[in-house]
């Protein structure tokens, strides 16, 4: 599963994304989700202007159509077990959108792909490159 930073990235083709996450992307082997999550997480920040623009460039609705879908991410949806699971996990990051993608990860069980280095204390379900 992508954070929201890395599925942005990945779809933009950005100079930031990793090597290791650019192959772990491509490969074909590797089943990729982008958890509904992210597109809360999308649909909130764009709405937020900052000097007059969005704070991201896309709303969640572009995200998912143009992007997401057309790169074949499979969505992966919320459920009562993630949300029970946060209350589990420690307070590591105080930011609700990685608790929840992080407590996806853990209940799927699946990895996470990150650059987010405060999220690899979470442990064997966060990659972070």
């Amino acid at each position: 599963m992508l954070d929201t930073h890395i599925a942005l990235w990945a779809v933009y083709d950005s100079e930031r994304l990793s090597k290791r996450a650019r192959a772990l992307v491509a490969d074909s082997s590797n089943e990729i989700f982008v958890s509904v999550v992210s597109l809360w997480e999308i649909a909130i920040k764009h709405g937020v202007r900052r000097k007059g623009r969005p704070a991201l460039p896309m709303s969640a609705a572009e995200a998912r159509v143009h992007f997401f879908e057309r790169a074949r991410y499979s969505p992966l949806l919320m459920t009562a077990d993630h949300c029970c699971a946060v209350e589990d996990l420690p307070r590591l990051t105080a930011d609700p959108f990685d608790r929840l993608l992080v407590a996806q990860a853990t209940v799927e069980p699946m990895r996470l792909l990150t650059h987010d280095e405060d999220l690899a204390e979470y442990g064997e379900h966060v990659i972070c490159t």
